[in-house]
């Protein structure tokens, strides 16, 4: 792909290399760019038109020091116990910015589910299961795409799993 493709999808160079690579370069003209910021799932699903359940956050955390990716609905958030028991880690925090920029080579706000610097564990929440598109960040805060979730968990590497907060 030339840098031309990748900056006319106005996708992060680095995730539109990312597409590519597994074969899913023609996504990149189902990327949309947008004027205002989308670094939260809110601001996004404003953007698009969508449902905030169809936002698809890419959050990072740290369990025992060591980066997750977790993969969570928009709507909902992450429930840090559910997730310290899934990893049978001992503490799990949110990822500080350092460690968001060096584990993935994204800024918090255009994190996507995969294309990252590194190799992280992923866990998905199986909310995201709910709708048959949700859209992801596409390695900037102005820009996301839209990807059927089962393809994008296993793009992303992610194994299912259960770790929403509950509201009783």
């Amino acid at each position: 792909m030339t840098s031309d493709a990748a900056e006319e999808s106005g996708a992060h160079p680095r995730f539109a290399e990312a597409l590519e690579e597994l074969g899913l370069a023609d996504l990149l003209p189902r990327i949309r760019r947008f004027p205002d910021a989308t670094r939260t799932a809110a601001e996004a699903a404003a953007a698009i038109g969508c449902e905030l359940s169809q936002i698809c956050k890419s959050l990072i955390f740290a369990a025992d020091g060591v980066p997750v990716l977790v993969l969570m609905d928009g709507a909902s958030l992450v429930d840090l116990e559910l997730v310290r028991r899934e990893l049978g880690a001992a503490k799990v925090t949110r990822a500080k910015v350092e460690l968001v920029r060096e584990t993935t080579g994204y800024a918090i706000g255009g994190v996507p589910p995969f294309g990252h610097r590194t190799r992280t564990r992923v866990l998905a929440d199986r909310s995201l299961f709910d709708h048959d598109v949700v859209w992801a960040a596409a390695g900037t805060p102005y820009t996301v795409f839209p990807m059927d979730p089962k393809t994008l968990v296993a793009h992303a590497g992610g194994t299912l799993v259960d770790v929403r907060e509950q509201h009783l």
